[in-house]
């Protein structure tokens, strides 16, 4: 299987890494020559994750992303979510015929307010069959550091997952297989909405047993979100081994690194671009300003828009959400919208 990458920031470097230390020749997308050029006389992204070395030999840079997905078998999507249909649009429509897609994103179209799995279905004809996800607990800052490491493939075809999560395995990074591929993405996209909710109760100086409170109850009001949108394994505590011997054969379960941990490390997690981002929010600083003090994108910000507009029809029981939406969305006061959370937790 050849592998071509489209996105070249953290994240994608980051799996990136994982491959080139496989020995896997890639092609990777980069809309910027310059970059390219940068790369490949310094062997490594000069622009995220410099402390990561590249053997360049197995590299295929380029500008042209029809060139990228041509030349592969698997497509890994990791681009921000809010610039994925800019990239895509003028594609031909039978650019995917044949491919394996891994999405590497955490957020949800804007204005479309769907999954990537539902855009390519609806622009590019992608089955969900083939059609996976590679999600963490995994900051892309470690991967680079070479730090033990998860990584959650979630796909219905759980063989063809297992196949794909191989070319992953290192010594830092253990895979874990999961047939969840719709309930494992929303969950990736509201875990960046409460890690935008504890950055926030951070910036207005809530201390350490408030922000385990929140979280625990962000855990709750996810799994209430997931079970009204079908997904049927959201139990805490209940993980059953069907071969103690093989990760690659746990029942989803909610309380598992793809769901929990993600949650847990990205809510705490000083690498946390969302917590970042919610911080400075708490802080004082306005939408505008806090995003040009960061120079990589914060899922959790669009994403909190899309799921409060997905939730109008589902009616699940979210608070949390709901209130971080209306401070980045409808200027609701800081610290008004954490009163009204308050009064709801347990």
């Amino acid at each position: 299987m050849t592998f071509g990458i489209i996105g070249s920031g953290s994240w994608g470097t980051a799996l990136a890494k994982i491959l080139n230390d496989n020995g896997e020749h890639i092609h990777w997308w980069n809309r910027s020559e310059s970059a390219i050029e940068a790369f490949k006389s310094r062997s490594h992204n000069p622009q995220y994750l410099a402390s990561a070395k590249f053997d360049t030999s197995k590299l295929i840079l380029s500008s042209k992303v029809k060139e990228v997905i041509t030349a592969a078998d698997i497509i890994l999507i990791a681009v921000p979510s809010a610039y994925i249909a800019e990239v895509l649009f003028t594609l031909p429509k039978d650019i995917f015929r044949g491919k394996k897609i891994l999405s590497a994103i955490k957020g949800i179209l804007p204005n479309e307010n769907v999954l990537l799995n539902s855009f390519l279905q609806q622009h590019f004809g992608v089955t969900i069959e083939n059609y996976f996800a590679v999600l963490g607990p995994c900051h892309a800052e470690e991967v680079a550091t070479e730090k033990l490491s998860y990584l959650t493939f979630a796909g219905s075809d759980e063989e063809t997952a297992k196949k794909i999560s191989e070319y992953f395995k290192t010594s830092y990074i253990k895979t874990v297989v999961n047939k969840d591929i719709i309930g494992v993405q929303y969950a990736a996209v509201l875990k960046n909405i409460y890690a935008l909710g504890a950055g926030i109760a951070h910036g207005l100086e809530y201390g350490d047993n408030f922000l385990s409170v929140l979280i625990a109850n962000s855990a709750d009001e996810m799994a209430g979100f997931l079970r009204k949108a079908g997904i049927m394994n959201a139990e805490v505590g209940y993980i059953e081994h069907k071969n103690k011997q093989a990760m690659h054969n746990i029942h989803n379960n909610y309380a598992a690194s793809v769901y929990l941990g993600d949650l847990l490390v990205t809510c705490y997690s000083l690498f946390s671009r969302n917590r970042t981002f919610g911080t400075m929010i708490g802080k004082g600083y306005s939408v505008k300003a806090a995003q040009l003090e960061m120079s990589m994108v914060a899922e959790g910000y669009n994403a909190s828009k899309c799921m409060y507009v997905i939730n109008e029809k589902l009616n699940a029981d979210m608070p949390i959400a709901e209130n971080i939406y209306k401070i980045l969305w409808e200027n609701l006061s800081a610290k008004e919208g954490f009163k009204n959370i308050e009064l709801g937790l347990i």
